[in-house]
């Protein structure tokens, strides 16, 4: 494994060096701040890569919507044949060239990545250090001392007996926790067209990852170096702003979202929409009070 990875490590290890040494006449070689902006440039660079990957996974999701209809049909055709039920739907994708598998590439586009970033971060963490990559010595004791919040970035939740790294490492993990239940909540209550949760597939593997990816962090987080928290904090934010920019932007056809925005562009064009608009004024009318009619005095 670690001959294969063995390019992954160069390149992380690469990047991480490249912008620290770009850094460090700012804030210094040792310095906190150096070593956790260079992971936090990591993920910029990484995340921009793989913007087509991310186009590609809002296509497929677009597209799968849209087969929403046919594939309940042949559901209901082959309720009784599985095997003719999966050989179908696998006829439906390729006809219609998307894939239900799409929505997973960015992550497992950055899992190598993440693992590398891992194995690099806790080689600088061991006494004594294990180099990776075009780390030298030098590199990995500035690395050592380099602290995030008071905390070491190559210091793990089991791994120490230090308040400040428990407590860094207790608020990263509830940050990539949150991070990513609110992401994929935001996807659910406005990204996705309405559909009928009890026969949806798709909505309700959505409301198991709503909660499933949350708990996996929060189980799994306490084992990483707090560097791979940041790292995977920073990620996540972007990914949460990403998806708002889209969702904001170009919604799905048919999602609350994409309701929203029709209806601000009809009433910026001065469209009535009976529902939620009101008639525009005239404009002969417009400006002008209504004067009140006098009563008339009593006898």
């Amino acid at each position: 494994m670690g001959t294969i990875l063995k390019p992954l490590y160069i390149a992380v290890s690469w990047v991480i060096i490249t912008i620290h040494n770009l850094l460090s006449p700012i804030f210094g070689k040792d310095s906190g701040v150096s070593w956790s902006l260079s992971i936090v440039g990591l993920v910029i660079i990484i995340r921009i890569i793989l913007v087509p990957l991310f186009v590609k996974q809002i296509k497929s999701q677009r597209a799968l919507t849209a087969l929403q209809p046919h594939m309940k049909e042949i559901q209901k055709k082959y309720k009784d044949d599985r095997q003719k039920q999966s050989e179908e739907m696998m006829k439906l994708y390729k006809e219609h060239k998307t894939n239900p598998l799409a929505s997973c590439f960015p992550i497992l586009a950055q899992a190598p990545i993440f693992f590398a970033l891992f194995t690099v971060l806790n080689g600088i963490g061991k006494h004594p250090a294990v180099m990776h990559g075009v780390l030298t010595q030098n590199d990995v004791d500035s690395a050592a001392q380099a602290k995030f919040f008071g905390a070491p970035i190559s210091d793990t939740f089991l791994g120490t007996n230090i308040t400040t790294v428990k407590i860094v490492t207790v608020c990263l993990i509830a940050l990539m926790s949150l991070t990513t239940f609110t992401t994929q909540r935001q996807l659910m209550t406005k990204g996705m067209p309405k559909m009928d949760s009890s026969n949806n597939m798709m909505l309700q593997q959505q409301k198991i990852m709503l909660y499933a990816f949350p708990l996996i962090f929060a189980i799994s987080g306490v084992n990483f170096p707090i560097g791979v928290l940041i790292y995977w904090s920073t990620t996540n934010l972007w990914t949460w702003g990403q998806q708002f920019y889209v969702i904001k932007r170009n919604p799905t056809p048919g999602s609350p979202a994409y309701e929203e925005l029709q209806r601000k562009r009809a009433h910026k064009n001065g469209e009535v929409n009976t529902e939620t608009d009101v008639a525009p004024i005239d404009e002969e009318t417009k400006g002008q009070r209504n004067q009140p009619k006098k009563k008339k005095k009593k006898k």
